[in-house]
């Protein structure tokens, strides 16, 4: 069955701000309307992003609402052009739910991108082998074929780290995750020496927060803090399984402070990556 229509991060996000703009401007959505000579449910739809908005009808509610600073003229039209540009992960809009497509978007616009896990790698870093051992059990109730598609998403979600200019990628790991043997001892060796390989890379830092670190800030478990370049807000990231929460940038301090405090708890970078490639070397034993 397709999965329904999803009102994306980005629609919301700029319908969002249309509303401010005319709020703002002590405008109802009927002087709106009158002014674009359109109906007061299309001006409604724009801005509950359920309706992109189109180049000239944007120009002309920037001039409507007094908009005259460049730099703000010009993030509301980036903004607007990402909500018509289609990318690769749109190919499987009918195949998964509406919020791991704005997660995958998201991934794509970041320049950095945190994750604390306390169960599994994050999918950035999982092998081929471990992600369709994650998948496979998570989702149990589902054929191979489908199985098979999500697990190309996810792999094909790891191209960002190796583009031109690649996000940094700050992980958080609890060693019990180092300790799970997703697909059993040889896969999970395979993967850790696959962490420890991505985790010597300029652009990703890979940190075990240990056992004898005790308790944490984030007993509740993991999320991810996605910081995207202007006009988009910083953004953090939680898996439920009722699906995802996003909290957007001022609401994200709270997040970025626990952050910060697991990371003090966190081994170096590189006694973390001898522990890494040690519980690996383990496991073969």
């Amino acid at each position: 069955m397709a999965a329904p229509k999803w009102i994306t991060l980005r629609s919301q996000w700029l319908g969002q701000q249309l509303r401010e703009l005319r709020e703002t401007n002590d405008l109802l959505l009927k002087d709106v309307a009158e002014y674009l000579q359109r109906d007061p449910g299309t001006i409604s739809r724009f801005e509950s992003g359920g309706y992109p908005i189109r180049r000239p009808d944007l120009f002309a509610l920037l001039d409507l609402y007094g908009v005259a600073d460049g730099h703000r003229r010009e993030a509301l039209l980036k903004l607007s052009q990402e909500v018509w540009q289609k990318g690769w992960w749109d190919g499987y809009a009918g195949e998964v739910v509406g919020w791991l497509i704005d997660y995958v978007w998201l991934e794509s616009r970041a320049r950095e991108i945190h994750t604390f896990d306390n169960t599994l790698l994050p999918g950035l870093l999982q092998t081929e082998a471990y992600a369709r051992a994650v998948i496979a059990a998570a989702d149990f109730d589902v054929d191979v074929e489908q199985r098979t598609r999500w697990l190309e998403l996810r792999m094909s979600r790891q191209g960002i780290l190796k583009g031109d200019v690649p996000p940094r990628l700050s992980a958080i790991v609890d060693e019990g995750v180092l300790r799970r043997r997703v697909g059993g001892s040889e896969c999970m060796a395979t993967q850790l020496r696959h962490l420890a390989e991505c985790a010597v890379q300029s652009n990703i830092e890979v940190r075990v927060l240990p056992f004898s670190a005790g308790a944490h800030a984030s007993p509740t478990g993991a999320f991810r803090i996605l910081k995207v370049e202007d006009p988009f807000p910083e953004v953090a990231y939680a898996d439920t399984a009722k699906g995802a929460i996003y909290i957007e940038s001022p609401d994200t301090e709270r997040l970025v402070q626990t952050y910060d405090e697991l990371r003090k708890l966190t081994l170096t970078r590189e006694e973390s990556v001898r522990l890494i490639s040690a519980t690996a070397e383990e496991l073969l034993r």
